[in-house]
């Protein structure tokens, strides 16, 4: 009579739903990387065309008390310094500007903008509903 081999090998069955939950909690709880802003902003609505935005460009944001650039707040003067410091002036500027900001604060930006010849500006708004 001839003996019977027995395998011995472990149950991967655990192992595996271990690896899908895993999977599942890194999916569901990953955020894709946004574009960085720094304010809350409530952008005026307009029915203008959407342009694609390429990766390499400057970005700025207004609201009724900050300013940032490239996503992180700055005053007045610190803009003054980060804007003289851009030497391709045909990079694209986005400007988002919250539609509560007072006049003569977006002067004061464009006024900078101007006086390092950077007139490549596109301001953003958010799509009017119908």
């Amino acid at each position: 009579m001839r003996k019977k081999r027995e395998t011995i090998a472990p149950d991967l069955t655990p192992l595996i739903d271990v690896v899908f939950i895993l999977l599942i909690f890194f999916i569901v709880s990953s955020v894709f990387k946004k574009e960085e802003l720094a304010l809350i902003l409530d952008l005026p609505s307009s029915q203008a065309q959407e342009l694609e935005i390429e990766p390499k460009e400057i970005s700025i944001e207004i609201n009724k008390n900050k300013l940032a650039i490239y996503g992180k707040e700055i005053s007045f003067d610190e803009l003054d310094k980060k804007l003289s410091e851009i030497n391709d002036k045909k990079n694209n500027i986005i400007v988002r500007i919250d539609k509560d900001v007072v006049y003569e604060r977006i002067v004061k930006v464009l006024d900078n903008l101007q006086k390092y010849d950077l007139n490549n500006l596109s301001l953003v708004t958010k799509k009017e509903e119908k």
